[in-house]
């Protein structure tokens, strides 16, 4: 009697008493793990070829197997076969729906799949592979929003704006220069998810419960279908391991940090105070009460989502903190933040377009970076050249500012007398030396914002996002594979 009322569930065999409704529904993680039916699918199949290999299964049986599961993932990615994952009524969690969709079609056989096997390994697998695939998500996107700041900046070509320090302006640089600024961003952020995807992709497949598959299972089998490096080392290791998950959840962390402070600079740049950039419309929405404005939705947006993506990260680690090995029931409480931030590609997506759409007034941001003595730094390099100590360079034309400050100019507005004050270093070349153009070109080293510097950083730029562009395709061909 005990048994029959606890039917269809992966572990009957040992309880006498029916589990309590009410934490039966609430234990179930179905509600959320129904996401990771792909993956549970090529998992399986990846086990049964590895069953196949061992003679556990026949290669009939392997072949038939096999096949079902195909038409369970088919189902579920068609009509409304993922409400009906979701809100199955029985199922405890995606391992317990495919065993349950598996002997609906096949029989007794779908019971000998979960041979040599443990749902522990099965979930570390799945969400392995889940969050390989949403790093290739992210990669595509960065890449999408770095090729946007990229094209921008060679649309913008030699527009200058202020640079600014402690929110005050600093130099001028070329619009392009300060884009690029957001696509190094981009760049470093792939490589961390990169890197995040080569320490994760080593399979847990034959680990067991814990301390390993009780068959003589060939575990390269199901991991080279899978696309894995490896098997995994350690058996306790593997079916505990969530550093990927935490990882994976802290590089997105940086992702969102830079769109945020795009974003804030944007909203500022945005401003009538500021007035570099207009604003999208097809990005930017209205006031109900207030006819005449347009307001940054999309960016305030992207600067709030970081909240989200950092709280995902803070949950995972307190989850993780202080647990003994091996699987604990607290790791299910690890799979919802993963899903919770799979807005980001599609995140990326729009950032990029909105990139491509923004509109930079040239005259203004000229105008305002020939103001307020931007060419300073210039100018003590001037007297650098003449062979002036920078430090003293530096007190000499702090006071020739000062002094124009209270005249009413700029340092091209004091004559040669006025400015022999200071040093008898000053002569005529000097007003050539601190013109925009040249005060963007004495920062002429690997890095700066002269123009020819710039113009290299496009291009080094434009590579790597062809890199990235190629390692996408190389990840598409294996996954069609």
């Amino acid at each position: 009697m005990a048994n029959e009322q606890q039917s269809g569930k992966m572990w009957s065999g040992r309880f006498r008493e029916p589990l309590d409704a009410e934490f039966e529904a609430w234990q179930r993680s179905i509600v959320f793990d129904w996401r990771l039916l792909d993956q549970e699918v090529a998992a399986s199949k990846a086990h049964a070829s590895a069953l196949s290999a061992a003679g556990i299964l026949t290669k009939s049986e392997a072949t038939e197997l096999r096949n079902a599961l195909d038409e369970i993932a088919s189902g579920f990615n068609s009509g409304a076969g993922r409400a009906q994952v979701r809100n199955h009524p029985t199922a405890e969690d995606i391992h317990h729906f495919v065993e349950l969709q598996l002997v609906e079609r096949v029989g007794e056989i779908g019971l000998k799949l979960h041979t040599g096997r443990s749902r522990n390994e099965q979930i570390a697998t799945d969400l392995r592979l889940y969050v390989r695939a949403q790093i290739e998500l992210v990669v595509s996107g960065l890449a999408i929003w770095a090729g946007a700041l990229v094209a921008q900046g060679r649309d913008t070509g030699d527009a200058v704006m202020p640079s600014y320090t402690h929110l005050q302006r600093a130099e001028p640089v070329l619009v392009a220069h300060w884009l690029l600024a957001y696509v190094e961003m981009a760049l470093r952020d792939s490589d961390r998810l990169l890197d995040c995807s080569a320490r994760l992709n080593f399979c847990p497949l034959g680990s067991g419960a814990v301390a390993g598959a009780t068959l003589p299972l060939d575990r390269t089998i199901a991991a080279q279908e899978l696309g894995f490096t490896a098997p995994t080392a350690n058996s306790i290791d593997a079916t505990s391991d969530r550093d990927f998950i935490l990882e994976y959840l802290n590089a997105l962390t940086f992702v969102g940090l830079h769109l945020s402070r795009f974003a804030e600079e944007i909203n500022l740049f945005a401003t009538a105070e500021f007035g570099f950039v207009k604003l999208p419309e097809a990005f930017s929405t209205g006031s109900s009460a207030m006819p005449q404005k347009k307001n940054p939705d999309l960016t305030e947006l992207l600067r709030a989502k970081v909240g989200r993506i950092n709280g995902a990260a803070q949950t995972v680690a307190m989850q993780l903190k202080g647990l003994p090995l091996a699987y604990n029931k607290d790791m299910q409480e690890t799979q919802e933040p993963v899903f919770s931030v799979d807005f980001v590609p599609q995140m990326l997506k729009l950032v990029a377009r909105f990139t491509a759409a923004i509109q930079f007034n040239r005259e203004l941001m000229t105008a305002a970076a020939e103001a307020g003595f931007l060419n300073a730094m210039a100018a003590a390099t001037y007297l650098v050249h003449k062979g002036i100590p920078f430090r003293t360079a530096h007190e000499k034309i702090g006071r020739a500012v000062r002094f124009a400050i209270e005249k009413g100019v700029e340092l091209d507005g004091l004559t040669i007398a006025e400015l022999k004050q200071f040093g008898q270093e000053f002569d005529q070349d000097f007003y050539s030396a601190i013109t925009l153009d040249a005060t963007l070109d004495c920062h002429d080293v690997i890095g700066g914002t002269a123009h020819e510097r710039v113009s290299k950083a496009l291009d080094r730029a434009s590579e790597w996002i062809r890199v990235l562009e190629r390692h996408q395709a190389r990840e598409a061909i294996h996954a069609g594979a």
